[in-house]
């Protein structure tokens, strides 16, 4: 049923559009595939009129028009709930910042604490026969921002899917101006090749899953190699709720082993917040009943994760330290990704009835030629901690995997280094002596 409302969205063009931001204004773009291009280059054309611009985005999958106009960054300031590989070139550049947050809290801080959005403009779906713009596989917390804008702006392009969804689209009587987009295809986020350390890793958590589990998969090669190796072992009755909906994922979908008929909340449904991997992902969800995209607030709350009986939840990290704090956003003062919702699954798999969490990563990594270890003594200094000891559950490198609930210090120390690379186990467990993590004759 089509809603009635006073107000009627009024078509105009992007210069336009673009003419509404005044100096000093916030504007909020809409969020992964909901960022708008048409609006952006139009508003770039401004810079040298304005000043003290401020944008919110999140995960920029393209260059965005206002920042490469602005290299000095004088005109506009880009703030970003989660980076990108681009997000990260900026903030390396000066002129992307990040905002600390759990994923699934940003509608609530929109609705509690935000309250400077003077625009909002997001890329749609072209309007369905109830007058609902569609949000495509981005729900995240569009909703929210639509709530606190003073000016709402739609960019309509024929280019995105049309998903299904709980709160996933805005009516035309919600909306003050729409303007044409450039029906541009979805950006598709590329899948890297699998190692063979990723599939070493897949197939050790994939071991750990039990029929009838009900998944959350990160970003990644590791995560991707979870649904590899789980498609290999046929396992089945699989469910899905997850903040990211990725290829590996709808690669289990297609292969018949999700069909959500032991979740408790949305039986049946592949659930999750957006979606970003390639065009078969794209074309798969689609105008499919099957997938429901909802805003992240409906994904994300470790209260919401835990009434599906064995959730698991599959994330990475960069660094570990012996204790087990997993720094898996930043590189000491450098800032990479982002929290995420890593800490919110941890929390809802860990409350779930025989959840499980499992945080992977390489043993090593090798930069300028030179090869370190990912299992530390000590964080890298000015590393963020995204996982705390405390919440840590299962943790796998390509060479095993431990579990370091109720865990002493002393016996966390020890379990990581077996699975450290063998290169460094000895110095790590001389250096967890020395520092008391493994008392004398321990």
């Amino acid at each position: 049923m089509a809603l009635t409302g006073q107000k009627k969205a009024e078509h105009i063009s992007a210069a336009a559009a673009a003419g509404l931001v005044r100096s000093g204004d916030w504007v909020d773009y809409g969020i992964t595939l909901g960022q708008p291009d048409v609006f952006d280059t139009a508003l770039a054309a401004r810079k040298s009129e304005l000043r003290d611009v401020k944008f919110r985005s999140c995960i920029t999958m393209k260059p965005r028009a206002v920042l490469e106009a602005d290299p000095e960054g004088e005109h506009f300031f880009w703030f970003s709930w989660h980076f990108s590989g681009y997000d990260r070139k900026k903030h390396d550049a000066g002129i992307s910042h990040y905002i600390p947050v759990n994923l699934g809290e940003i509608p609530d801080y929109y609705r509690r604490f935000i309250d400077r959005v003077a625009v909002a403009v997001i890329k749609v779906c072209p309007p369905d026969e109830d007058g609902f713009y569609n949000f495509s596989g981005a729900g995240l917390w569009h909703r929210a921002v639509i709530e606190r804008a003073r000016i709402v702006i739609v960019e309509v392009t024929k280019g995105l899917p049309y998903c299904y969804g709980e709160n996933n689209g805005v009516h035309r009587s919600e909306v003050d101006f729409v303007i044409d987009g450039d029906d541009a295809p979805a950006a598709e986020l590329p899948n890297l090749p699998l190692t063979d350390v990723d599939r070493a890793v897949g197939q050790l958590i994939a071991a750990e899953i039990e029929d009838g589990s009900c998944l959350q998969v990160g970003i990644g090669g590791m995560p991707n190699a979870v649904c590899a190796a789980l498609i290999e072992s046929g396992i089945g009755n699989l469910g899905i709720h997850s903040e990211m909906l990725t290829d590996g994922m709808v690669d289990l979908y297609r292969s018949g082993q999700v069909t959500g008929s032991a979740k408790t909340t949305h039986k049946g449904k592949v659930v999750y917040s957006f979606a970003l991997g390639s065009r078969a992902l794209y074309e798969t969800i689609e105008r499919n009943p099957d997938f429901l995209c909802c805003q992240v607030d409906q994904t994300n709350p470790p209260e919401i994760i835990m009434q599906n009986r064995h959730a698991v939840a599959i994330n990475n990290t960069t660094q570990i330290d012996l204790q087990g704090q997993a720094a898996s956003e930043s590189d000491g003062h450098r800032h990479i990704s982002g929290t995420g919702g890593q800490l919110q699954f941890v929390r809802g798999a860990y409350a779930s009835p025989g959840g499980k969490s499992f945080i992977c990563l390489a043993s090593t990594y090798e930069r300028a030629g030179i090869r370190k270890s990912r299992v530390v003594l000590d964080l890298t200094l000015g590393n963020v901690v995204t996982t705390p000891r405390s919440d840590m559950m299962y943790v796998v490198t390509e060479y095993g995997i431990v579990n370091l609930k109720g865990k002493s210090v002393a016996d966390r120390a020890k379990a990581l280094i077996s699975i450290a690379h063998p290169d460094y186990r000895e110095g790590l467990e001389r250096e967890a002596r020395d520092n008391r993590l493994i008392p004398k004759g321990y």
